[in-house]
């Protein structure tokens, strides 16, 4: 199948989530290395909230990325709460209208989510953040959308895409963020928040391929 219902995409919320809780040890261990430690805790937090109030209600994909993003921006610290909230209803905004979400318009909605964190963090790919795994991860899903290529094949190259800005990251230099103070000792280690978004992706593209 091309496409999946937006009104239908409460699992893949609900992955997502779970995909956070089940990392949130191993994220607070990266962040710890050159960060302060907290990202999985606060990432948990925020996606933990979500579930509580919404596990029980009706929602679609957009609507439940937009609820989801809305409680990162305005009710976690650090400052990735307002980074992953401004992707996550960057998407939901560019994909509230959509009765089907094709290939193409998935790319649309995480492209949309890209432009949304870079009107706020100037960050570009190589500056060793979670840019590192989204710019890549939304090049390889426009490509494969505009090739009209089967969606889970597209979706199993966004996860490869991801993972490879992901590690990616390891060999930078932190440019931004509490970890850019250290300079070149910033370098052989994963960026948090492009491990996070890594995860984050991953979870979504395996809850969309059990909808298709």
């Amino acid at each position: 199948m091309g496409t999946f219902k937006n009104a239908d995409g409460k699992p893949v919320l609900l992955k997502m989530v779970k995909g956070i809780q089940d990392n949130k040890a191993y994220l607070g261990e990266v962040d710890g290395l050159i960060g302060d430690g907290d990202h999985g805790m606060n990432m948990n937090k925020g996606f933990s909230l979500f579930e509580d109030r919404f596990k029980d209600k009706e929602f679609g994909f957009a609507e439940g990325l937009n609820e989801l993003g809305t409680i990162l921006f305005s009710e976690i610290g650090g400052s990735m709460g307002p980074i992953y909230g401004n992707i996550l209803m960057g998407m939901a905004d560019a994909g509230e209208d959509f009765d089907e979400i094709g290939v193409a318009d998935l790319a649309a909605m995480l492209e949309n989510g890209l432009k949304e964190l870079q009107d706020i963090v100037e960050a570009q790919v190589g500056d060793k953040t979670l840019v590192d795994t989204l710019s890549p991860a939304v090049d390889v899903l426009k490509a494969a959308g505009e090739a009209g290529k089967d969606y889970k094949e597209a979706l199993e190259e966004m996860k490869a895409a991801a993972a490879q800005g992901r590690d990616s990251t390891k060999d930078m230099v932190a440019k931004f963020g509490r970890s850019s103070r250290l300079g070149e000792r910033s370098r052989g280690v994963l960026d948090a928040g492009a491990t996070s978004c890594c995860i984050i992706l991953t979870a979504m593209a395996d809850g969309i391929m059990e909808l298709l």
